[in-house]
């Protein structure tokens, strides 16, 4: 994954849990994914791709499993995309609140 990001990346995550906030560089970015990860099964089926040269839209049905914990969410990813890699994402649930309470 690490050869889809500029070095210098963005990802900002929407919201107000644990996870809300913009993450600076690759391994900030990676590293994000990795605690993520370790903290519940996320399964993202993907709905569609919209792009161009310069931006990338992914729509996506999440579910996520903590516990026994459940969330099922729609998810868009908004890429930033330059010389080929991602520089700046922006990611966010179309349930915020549902989202904050499942990471509460």
């Amino acid at each position: 994954m690490r050869e889809l990001f500029d070095d210098d990346s963005i990802w900002h995550v929407g919201g107000r849990n644990r996870w809300s906030s913009d993450y600076q560089g690759v391994n900030a970015i990676l590293r994000f994914f990795g605690e993520l990860a370790g903290e519940a099964s996320i399964n993202q089926d993907l709905h569609t791709v919209l792009a161009d040269d310069e931006h990338v839209v992914v729509l996506v049905k999440s579910t996520n499993t903590r516990g026994d914990k459940t969330l099922e969410s729609q998810v868009v990813f908004i890429f930033h995309v330059s010389n080929g890699k991602a520089t700046e994402v922006w990611s966010t649930s179309l349930d915020d609140y549902a989202n904050d309470e499942f990471w509460a």
